[in-house]
């Protein structure tokens, strides 16, 4: 009885047998499926189109459109009208500049012409949501800005802070008749009436700011200068925390790829791929919005100021205000119960005390919300602009959370809020320099790039056909689907960029994928030599590869990995595809490679085949 239990345990196990449950076929075929689907579109590229925006004014008709392009000599392809604008779709790509001067002269508002790119994919897979994947300043072009960080505003907000603790000091040491001037950025003229208070004004600098040196000026006058040593310090802390600041608002916008890095000593340099007009990102790139609240203040209460409102008038409140926009963690456009549009604001913690501070000992009077930017003039010079944005009565203690209303239009709320969710400038910035960069030698970059591609591909399955026999088919096979897999990836994964980089890692990619087959193949052939059967040579194979396989990409993962979290730009293009590049070969170098092979010769052990 026994016996003949363990020949039917036997039995099932042999039926068994690198066997794949039918709901694995399906998942696997599915997968494949979509993102083939996925990779479709990329195929086709996308067409030069001019978008006409109509939020300012009524876009031409179709009809006029296509009568002045035509007569130009400019071929449409088509011309897609919505209710919030109008997209000419290009025959040829090279008209693209000129049609948007020859629409010009139809347009009203020139400033609602910009270049765009479109899909040039069926409708049907537009429809189901797949999108060609999206291409890097290298091989597509975008806009490249210069900007000018004005360091002379941080050196003469060192100097205003020390002016204003050597008031401090003159009150409490009680010393009458001393004036403090800012001569330059990075100079202040200290003027007392004795050589007292001359001592009191060298020894307070020496001891409590050390960077800055004093030097006896005419009569008992002391001259402050910023050491040099300090203004480089100072100057490269700059630069650095405005790169960063770029970066997040960059990401706010949602350009992925961009390069931001310094270019000589207060300069800043921003490649943004795909951005056809400078002016949907120049708004925000160059901005230095920020917010500070200030108490509304009547005339002759203490050091007060004014300041404009949106309708000109002016508001009087106090010198200091109560609180930075360097506080804010947090902004999100929302409407209000009265259906207009507000920020709600987030504080950190020592920003919430001190709005509830204020709050608190301040319920009932009013609180003004001051909106401040950066611009030059005509003679080149840095210039402030502030404005009362709303002036609200406090109604009860706020903290670490409240809203502030009298920001204009939905857009214009999310503007300012996503200035105030990625920070204010340490610095203001101005743009020296934009240009739109086409993509003159894209075409050839990607022809390069995919004629190595190709090559590689090529030569690789050639081997493995040769090499291994029909087992080489096998993963001829899985390679095609691993490279279907990879650019369905790029295409379905929302801000991943393909740039020549990356180009380099799909390549890298077509020999790293066999690798896993190799190993698999290798491991199969020793348990061949061994004496077993094709259908155990194959489980054992596979059993015993896994472990190796998934080392060998765990550690290529971790490089993939550190190379995107701390690289930017073309680094961070490599590493993308490299480490989708890893998924895709394990998943269908053992997956979809030992489902073809169950299938072929993996339950049979009578057949034999040559490897």
């Amino acid at each position: 009885m026994y016996g003949d239990l363990r020949m039917k345990k036997q039995i099932k196990q042999k039926q068994i047998f690198n066997h794949y449950s039918a709901w694995k076929y399906i998942v696997l075929v599915v997968t494949v499926l979509v993102m083939l689907l996925s990779a479709i579109p990329t195929w086709y590229g996308e067409d030069a189109a001019v978008q006409i925006s109509a939020k300012k004014a009524p876009a031409p008709s179709v009809l006029a459109i296509q009568r002045q392009l035509e007569s130009s000599g400019i071929t449409v392809k088509r011309i897609d009208q919505q209710a919030d604008k109008t997209v000419v779709v290009l025959e040829n790509d090279n008209q693209q500049t000129q049609a948007k001067k020859v629409l010009s002269n139809v347009v009203k508002d020139k400033s609602t012409l910009t270049l765009a790119l479109e899909p040039a994919a069926p409708l049907w897979l537009q429809n189901m949501g797949f999108e060609p994947i999206k291409l890097g300043l290298d091989l597509r072009g975008g806009v490249q800005f210069l900007l000018d960080v004005d360091i002379d505003q941080v050196y003469k907000a060192q100097g205003a802070s020390l002016a204003d603790e050597l008031r401090q000091l003159f009150r409490k040491e009680g010393i009458r008749g001393a004036r403090v001037e800012q001569s330059d950025v990075d100079h202040l003229t200290v003027k007392v009436n004795n050589s007292e208070a001359n001592s009191a004004v060298r020894k307070f600098v020496k001891t409590q700011y050390p960077q800055w040196q004093a030097t006896n000026g005419d009569g008992n006058s002391v001259r402050l200068a910023m050491k040099d040593a300090e203004k480089t310090e100072l100057r490269n802390l700059t630069v650095q925390q405005n790169l960063q600041t770029m970066r997040s608002r960059i990401e706010e916008l949602g350009i992925t790829e961009a390069l931001v890095q310094r270019q000589g000593e207060n300069r800043i340099r921003i490649e943004l791929p795909g951005v056809q007009d400078p002016a949907a990102a120049k708004n925000v790139i160059g901005a230095t919005a920020s917010l500070a609240f200030y108490a509304v203040k009547e005339q002759g209460t203490g050091s007060t100021m004014e300041l404009k409102n949106k309708q000109g008038q002016p508001v009087r409140v106090g010198r200091n205000p109560i609180l930075g926009g360097d506080h804010i963690v947090d902004a999100r456009a929302s409407f209000g119960e009265m259906g207009m549009a507000e920020v709600n604001i987030t504080l950190d913690s020592s920003g919430g005390k001190i709005m509830s501070d204020f709050s608190r000992d301040n319920v009932g009077k009013p609180m003004a919300t001051s909106y401040s930017e950066y611009g030059r003039d005509s003679e080149g010079k840095t210039t402030q602009t502030n404005e009362i944005i709303s002036v609200a009565t406090i109604q009860s203690q706020l903290g670490m959370r409240f809203r502030i209303t009298g920001t204009g239009s939905m857009d214009e709320a999310q503007q300012l809020a996503l200035l105030l969710r990625a920070g204010s400038l340490t610095a203001p910035v101005t743009i020296v320099e934009e240009r739109t960069i086409g993509p003159t030698l894209g075409a050839e970059n990607i022809e390069n790039g995919f004629a190595a591609l190709g090559l590689g591909l090529g030569v690789t399955l050639l081997f493995m056909a040769v090499w291994y026999r029909r087992l080489g088919w096998v993963a001829n096979v899985a390679l095609i689907a691993n490279m279907i897999m990879l650019f369905g990836l790029l295409a379905l994964i929302p801000g991943a960029v393909l740039t020549l980089p990356g180009i380099a890692g799909l390549v890298l990619t077509v020999g790293m994928a066999v690798d896993t087959n190799v190993l698999i193949f290798e491991r199969i052939k020793d348990k061949l030599k061994e004496g077993r059967s094709m259908a155990q040579a194959i489980d054992r194979g596979f059993s015993s590869a896994i472990g190796t396989i998934f080392d060998a990409n765990f550690t290529t993962m971790i490089t993939a990995v550190v190379l995107y979290a701390i690289g930017n730009g073309p680094i961070q293009g490599f590493a993308l595809t490299l480490g989708l590049g890893l998924l895709t070969s394990m998943f269908t170098g053992i997956f979809a490679s030992r489902a073809i092979i169950n299938l072929v010769w993996g339950r049979d052990s009578r057949r034999n085949i040559r490897v």
